[in-house]
């Protein structure tokens, strides 16, 4: 006969068993097909038998390669200058394209450059908008976990106070969290608006004219920061609710103690409230880079990757390619990176983040 524990574990996984299947079928099982797609050459629609390829797929992604050129030089040894007076050096595709010496280089594209000296190091890669799409989401993800953090734990302890009418500005920071994604980023397309956007009209009226309009999402210096700034404001009620939440299971009495020994509001946050938050801490830590990682809607509405580049993300990326441009396996060899850099991110947040005894 099952015991009363038995029978409570049983019911427990009867209950839980339709969303775990939902999970298992919608989430699990598709990822596992694009680690398999990832090894393969499928594409959306094709006539071609879908062959294994092996990593060139990530070689293809991933491929990285430095090339250091030294000036050119004259019969005499002198350095040949162009009209500016500056160093010439040989052309990049000379060593990119079909170029038997170097094939290291071949189909590779210049992504940057630096002078070292006298030498000229360009750094190269095989898929270049990937590579873009990678340091833009990092720069995202640099920026916005730690502003975005830092913004709504000031809210929380701003709105975790017992005043009149504190429940309106609660729900007044939370309101965009419950406003779709979408329109937001369309209502932000139009402030930003290069002509008659409210951000400019306002900078105008501020400065009397003198700060000239600005393309914000039309300009590669500040399509990015832009974005930023709309998903900074559009998700920090979410987080400030889950700060909330931590900073009303500290017990009054520990501030009451901090009180009666005089401690400044410093030294009550710093010996107090923080170590209290800690375990919110790292929840709304591993949340927002997880939540960053995943930029797409912003993008997809906004700008569509553009201009020039500046604002491709990894999420769309993926979608891209797997659905614009039909190459499955390109989009699920996107999509494994993705999950190995998220999840090697979030071990190491919460490794730093771990109880130390």
């Amino acid at each position: 006969m099952a015991s009363k524990f038995t029978r409570s574990n049983r019911t427990g996984w009867m209950m839980a068993g339709p969303a775990a299947a939902l999970m298992a079928i919608f989430v699990v099982l598709p990822f596992l097909f694009a680690i398999g797609l990832s090894f393969t050459n499928q594409r959306l629609i094709s006539p071609n038998p879908t062959q294994f390829v092996g990593l060139s797929n990530y070689e293809q992604l991933l491929g990285v390669g430095v090339l250091t050129l030294a000036p050119e030089t004259d019969t005499t040894g002198a350095v040949l200058r162009d009209a500016d007076g500056k160093p010439s050096y040989p052309s990049v595709r000379s060593f990119t394209r079909n170029n038997d010496q170097y094939p290291q280089y071949d189909g590779m594209r210049e992504w940057f450059s630096f002078g070292l000296g006298d030498n000229q190091v360009y750094v190269l890669g095989r898929d270049i908008v990937f590579l873009k799409a990678l340091v833009n989401t990092v720069i995202f993800v640099l920026v916005v976990a730690p502003v975005q953090g830092g913004l709504a734990l000031g809210l929380a302890l701003l709105i975790n106070q017992r005043l009149r009418g504190i429940n309106l500005f609660r729900a007044i920071y939370f309101m965009p969290v419950v406003v779709s994604i979408v329109v937001v980023s369309l209502l932000w397309r139009f402030i930003y608006d290069g002509n008659s956007g409210l951000l400019n009209n306002l900078l105008g009226a501020i400065s009397l004219g003198t700060i000239p309009r600005i393309d914000w999402l039309g300009n590669p210096g500040t399509a990015l920061g832009a974005i930023i700034a709309m998903s900074v404001w559009q998700a920090v009620g979410f987080h400030m609710v889950i700060w909330l939440s931590g900073l009303q299971t500290i017990s009054p009495t520990l501030y009451e103690a901090a009180a009666i020994e005089g401690a400044s509001p410093w030294q009550t946050f710093r010996y107090v409230t923080w170590p209290g938050l800690r375990n919110t801490a790292v929840l709304v830590l591993i949340v927002i880079t997880m939540q960053a990682f995943s930029l797409f809607s912003q993008i997809d509405v906004m700008t569509g990757g553009g201009p020039l580049d500046s604002t491709q993300t990894i999420v769309f990326q993926a979608v891209e390619r797997g659905y614009g441009k039909q190459d499955i396996s390109g989009g699920s060899t996107i999509s494994v990176v993705l999950f190995v850099i998220v999840l090697s991110i979030s071990l190491i947040q919460r490794w730093l983040t771990r109880e130390k005894k």
